[in-house]
């Protein structure tokens, strides 16, 4: 059976156009054994986990399937780009509808995460972090799937399966957010929040929220009616 091992190191071998008889012989196995590790019927060794970093230049975290930043960086806020604040990156491209989209949505997060953070409740801002994960997961694996890359493997929810594994995923991520929001003894020190309040701490975000807020109540709302 297929292991988030065996997906990344097929993964890998395909990107570099191998086959696995050229790949073996780098990795110095036989096509036989690279073929056990490639579909999980056997589990390799440490010196060939080794070997197989080395050879294809990921960390052991990505090659196990633990992480998708293949040189097994940690997250450090202090790193991390921050496209909104970058004029000079490739994010203005397409239609202005899309330029525009882009905008609402990262001012509208931008204030959900600083009042997340504001809120002194980390629980709060990891389900928070995990919800948005999980829509952009969806978003991201439909788009690929029709990129014409193909290769599936770079993923571990099968394809039958991920959309509704994700639903879920973010549906447990809101359950547990209204549970932090809405607990009895210490809840999250969230301010009041009115239109001037909102358009007082954030001038320059708020028309975002507030038109993505409303733009989705209709939507919700002729839903239901």
């Amino acid at each position: 059976m297929a292991t988030d091992f065996s997906r990344s190191l097929a993964l890998l071998r395909k990107e570099r156009g191998l086959s696995q008889r050229a790949a073996a012989v780098s990795l110095g196995v036989s096509q036989a054994l690279l073929s056990h590790y490639e579909t999980g019927a056997r589990e390799p060794g440490l010196p060939f986990i080794v070997r197989a970093c080395d050879f294809y230049g990921v960390s052991a975290d990505f090659l196990l399937g633990r992480t998708m930043v293949r040189d097994g960086s940690s997250i450090d806020p202090n790193t991390i780009h921050d496209a909104q604040a970058d004029n000079q990156n490739r994010l203005g491209r397409g239609s202005a509808a899309a330029i525009l989209g882009r905008k609402m949505v990262v001012n509208a997060v931008s204030i959900l995460f600083d009042l997340a953070g504001r809120s002194g409740s980390t629980a709060l801002t990891a389900e928070l972090t995990n919800y948005f994960g999980g829509a952009v997961y969806k978003i991201f694996r439909h788009f690929y799937a029709v990129s014409g890359v193909g290769e599936q493997v770079f993923f571990s929810a099968p394809n039958c399966a991920y959309a509704p594994a994700a639903d879920a995923d973010m549906s447990k991520s809101e359950a547990r957010l209204l549970s932090i929001l809405h607990q009895k003894t210490d809840p999250p020190g969230l301010p009041a929040l009115s239109n001037d309040s909102l358009t007082a701490e954030y001038p320059q975000l708020v028309r975002s929220l507030l038109t993505l807020t409303h733009q989705a109540g209709d939507r919700a709302a002729k839903k239901i009616s």
